[in-house]
């Protein structure tokens, strides 16, 4: 089982992942395999990341059976997190 510490860069990995690829488009999203591939997030460890986000309202999952991502996309929270994260970066 991951860490607190390792769960939140888990969390954090895969919203920058999502906001990057989709260049805060909301009508886009990335499959979970490519977010597990890209990222290298165990398996748990990203349906848990993932679950967590949906709850914070920042991102939407499609679930495939076995609690696995099927399709993971920001929602207009997330875009917003994302942008003020961005501009708070310079």
């Amino acid at each position: 089982m991951a860490t607190l510490h390792e769960r939140q860069g888990y969390r954090d990995r895969v919203l920058t992942a999502l906001y990057e690829a989709t260049e805060g488009n909301r009508l886009l999203g990335i499959t979970g395999r490519k977010l597990r591939n890209d990222l290298r997030i165990p398996e748990e460890d990203l349906a848990a990341a993932c679950t967590y986000l949906t709850g914070e309202g920042l991102i939407s999952v499609d679930w495939e059976p076995g609690n696995t991502p099927a399709m993971v996309s920001l929602t207009h929270q997330g875009i917003l997190r994302m942008e003020t994260e961005e501009q708070e970066r310079g």
